[in-house]
């Protein structure tokens, strides 16, 4: 499937990243959930180098938007600024300044005033490295040595124990190296680093939850029978995991003769609950249409195993990276998209609410079964096999 070009990533968005990133998941995995490429995850963090930068908070000293509008309706009823400070508990010198620079008495307007305020905020602190030379030399000799950064932080602990203005820890040396903008260490220092990684790695980062890992056991699609290829008999299905926002996901089973789509609510992508929710929907169909399942290589069908004895429907797995292979589902996952948007919080849905947009999908005509309806197409083959 495609993935979304345009989508700017929310406050919410980013943060929900940082979180995810914080605790391990790859950037494939948090890419999926928004529907975009890993480039572009991994391109967002890379700007700051893969260190979350710090969450801007306005000061307590400082003056409020509610406070800022105060003072407006204060101008505006004429009082002077020592009865709106004194009103407010301020200083007269803080409501004179703030007046001053926004435009004075006549043109100050709150919500401007607080922006400028917000904007002028943006002033960043210089770095330890940056404004002592000596320790900087010092810490960019040693990493032109192959020095990791805590072995530098620990020797300089170790030779300056008197001397606090030679004194760095290891994650400032790492946010110097990767964070460019810092403008403190040069980036050719990086190839220095023994991982030698375009940005900080997550110290919890590893493949869990990355969708990369073994299925045990596993049967190849090479491996199923050419009736299923041919779509010559019913109760052959392909299924996937159609994403949204926040790590939301719904499971998609498509029927390959008849295109007659399932919709099942997960409560998580971990192979449990996916097991769980498919086991319980797929029980709910006849026999006879309940021979195999072809999905892609995720992790979330790991536990296949305990899908077939409950279901008793055989699982083959595609190959890696073809997902060609499951071709009917891939397209009317596309078709889903009219109903669950790309980057949407896929929770929301009941399992009601999803057999309503499944019934909406098998009653509409399609033009690859000759404008026959995929629900009509299903009752009709289980008939001519009863």
């Amino acid at each position: 499937m495609g993935r979304r070009r345009n989508l700017k990533y929310t406050d919410e968005m980013r943060s929900y990243i940082w979180d995810r990133y914080k605790t391990g998941d790859s950037v494939w995995s948090i890419a999926r959930s928004f529907d975009r490429s890993s480039a572009s995850i991994h391109g967002y963090l890379s700007r700051t180098g893969g260190i979350r930068p710090p969450e801007r908070k306005r000061p307590n000293r400082c003056l409020t938007l509610s406070e800022r509008e105060e003072i407006s309706r204060g101008l505006v009823a004429g009082l002077s600024i020592r009865t709106i400070a004194s009103d407010l508990g301020r200083a007269p010198s803080t409501i004179s300044r703030e007046i001053a620079r926004n435009g004075g008495r006549q043109r100050y307007r709150a919500t401007q005033a607080d922006k400028a305020a917000w904007e002028r905020s943006r002033r960043p602190k210089a770095c330890r490295l940056a404004q002592h030379g000596k320790l900087r030399r010092s810490v960019a000799n040693k990493l032109a040595l192959d020095w990791s950064p805590e072995q530098i932080s620990g020797w300089l602990k170790r030779t300056y124990p008197d001397d606090e203005t030679l004194r760095v820890s290891h994650e400032t040396i790492y946010k110097s190296i990767f964070v460019q903008t810092r403008g403190v260490l040069k980036k050719e220092l990086q190839k220095h680093l023994r991982t030698q990684r375009a940005f900080r790695q997550s110290r919890c980062s590893s493949l869990r939850g990355a969708g990369r890992g073994q299925i045990v056991d596993g049967v190849s699609i090479a491996e199923r029978p050419p009736e299923i290829e041919d779509r010559a008999v019913p109760g052959h299905w392909e299924g996937d995991l159609i994403a949204g926002f926040a790590a939301s996901h719904i499971a998609t089973l498509v029927e390959r003769q008849s295109r007659f789509t399932m919709l099942v609510k997960v409560n998580g992508k971990d192979t449990n609950s996916v097991v769980t929710a498919l086991s319980k929907q797929v029980r709910k169909l006849p026999n006879q249409l309940r021979q195999s399942l072809t999905w892609d290589r995720g992790m979330e069908l790991a536990d296949h195993k305990t899908f077939t004895l409950a279901t008793d429907t055989q699982v083959y797995f595609c190959d890696p990276r073809s997902p060609w292979q499951r071709g009917t589902n891939e397209n009317t996952n596309r078709l889903l998209r009219q109903y669950f948007p790309k980057g949407a919080d896929l929770s929301v849905y009941s399992q009601a609410e999803l057999n309503k947009v499944a019934r909406k999908l098998n009653q509409r005509p399609r033009k690859t079964l000759g404008y026959e309806t995929p629900a009509d197409k299903l009752q009709a083959s289980v008939a001519s096999i009863g």
